[in-house]
């Protein structure tokens, strides 16, 4: 029966409820088994295409035969990215809390655009906002924004700096663009992530504008040669943007002597700390990201170390001002829908109809507790040091980085026979690393971020790259 068929009355609210109570046991057998499955099951392609493409058929089918089609073509082949010895692509694997929370955000079905359009999941991401702020150290008047991942967050923080500094140089970038606007100047170091290239290009000031700045041995900007450059350039509207969590080695720059150097030009500076921004909730850690409250805004993903459900991610801007120029707009179908004082989620992202991924946030935040939080990160930095002292003391294996958090660089000897023991290890199954370039030398790069991940779980993965050098030989 298809989901325009007659039914009786009742029929097809039971249909429902039977139909989520099988799809909730499926995710709960599947949840259940990934710490055993191969970690990236081999893919026939063809088959998948053959079991679920073709032409778009005709008719429709039974929710029941829908979900059973789908599950049993995709299951056998899905990355096990959930369970604990994924390390690869910095991600963590959602919790239990956040889990459920996203099952119910999909069921309630609720559009975060304004409060009117859903009062809880505006009320319930200002108040996921707060406790992100308290977690990480950032002042409590500090916007927030719920995007998607770091590449959003950067855009949107970078939005709200373009705002402010062509502002404050007379220039109103929302109404009349960047043509014969005042020339913007980007410092930048040459360790930053690409997504901030990314952002650059879609805001429309080009990756042309970065200066890029030397950074140290371990990958964090060299705040000498940042304060000798932000002397040295003209006197322009300048965006800084700073790291927290080198994506290869982990560092994090020196926030605070960055952010004193930038402001003495008037510069305003954004953070990307997409995973490392987490450092400033662990006591142990949080030297790391000292003087992050200083800053202008910063990006961090939470389906990395909040280990919550894709895609999940937070803005933080301390110009609301700005951040809300920037991405809020009005429209006749919006006039006389007043938010009565309170938050529209809309404002502080790009996006208008938009999950609501407060839920899932708030709930992860509520499971762990602050102390929950810093518990996991310093967990999960203990379990890359062990990854780092294992391998380290085997012969012909070196680790490439100083490890200050969660990531570990290590070579094989030549990038040849790096890119072999990689290779073997994701066909082996047992753990999934990838691979990376840094400083012009092959790495396996290995991301420790998941919730669930054991120190067994790293002395089998350590076991399974013994198994593939000794077979290299």
């Amino acid at each position: 029966m298809s989901a325009t068929g007659a039914r009786p009355p009742g029929a097809a609210q039971q249909d429902l409820l039977d139909e989520l109570r099988r799809t909730a046991e499926r995710v709960a057998e599947y949840r259940a088994s990934v710490g055993e499955r191969p970690v990236a099951p081999p893919v026939d392609a063809d088959r998948l295409r053959r079991a679920l493409g073709g032409r778009l058929p005709e008719h429709g089918a039974a929710a029941h035969d829908v979900i059973e089609q789908l599950a049993e073509a995709v299951e056998p082949v899905l990355v096990a990215t959930a369970g604990p010895r994924y390390f690869g692509f910095v991600v963590g694997g959602a919790l239990d809390s956040a889990t459920c929370a996203d099952i119910l955000t999909t069921g309630w079905d609720q559009m975060a655009f304004t409060y009117v359009s859903s009062p809880a999941a505006s009320i319930v991401e200002g108040i996921a906002g707060d406790w992100l702020k308290e977690a990480l150290g950032i002042p409590a008047e500090v916007s927030v924004g719920f995007v998607t991942g770091a590449t959003a967050a950067n855009t949107v923080g970078l939005a709200a700096a373009r705002h402010r500094v062509l502002a404050n140089a007379g220039w109103d970038v929302e109404a009349r663009g960047l043509n014969g606007a005042p020339r913007l100047r980007v410092v930048a170091s040459e360790e930053r992530h690409a997504t901030v290239d990314r952002s650059l290009r879609l805001l429309g000031i080009g990756t042309e504008a970065v200066e890029p700045v030397a950074a140290d041995a371990n990958g964090a900007i060299d705040a000498g040669a940042l304060s000798r450059a932000l002397d040295a350039g003209p006197d322009e509207p300048t965006i800084v943007c700073l790291q927290a969590g080198n994506v290869n080695s982990g560092a994090c720059d020196d926030l605070a002597a960055a952010c004193e150097a930038a402001h003495r030009h008037g510069a305003w500076v954004h953070v990307d700390g997409a995973f490392g921004l987490w450092a400033a909730a662990s006591p142990s850690k949080r030297h790391l990201v000292e003087g992050i409250e200083l800053a202008d805004s910063w990006a961090a993903d939470g389906h990395k170390w909040l280990n919550v459900p894709y895609d999940t991610a937070f803005v933080f801007c301390a110009d609301p001002d700005a951040h809300v120029a920037s991405m809020s707009f009005t429209a006749a179908y919006l006039a006389g829908h007043g938010q009565g004082g309170e938050r529209a989620p809309s404002d502080y992202v790009a996006e208008s109809s938009r999950r609501a991924r407060g839920f899932a946030a708030w709930a992860a935040l509520r499971e762990l507790g602050r102390d929950g939080i810093a518990e996991l990160v310093d967990r999960c930095c203990a379990l890359a040091r062990r990854f780092g002292e294992q391998l380290s003391a085997m012969d012909g294996v070196e680790v490439g980085n100083e490890i200050v958090l969660n990531q570990v660089l290590v070579s094989f000897g030549s990038d040849e026979r790096t890119d072999r023991v990689i290779a073997g290890v994701q066909e082996d199954g047992t753990c999934w690393m990838g691979g990376t370039t840094w400083r012009g030398r092959r790495y396996m790069r290995i991301s420790v971020s998941n919730w669930s991940t054991t120190e067994a779980d790293v002395d089998r993965s350590v076991e399974s790259i013994a198994g593939v050098l000794a077979e290299l030989g």
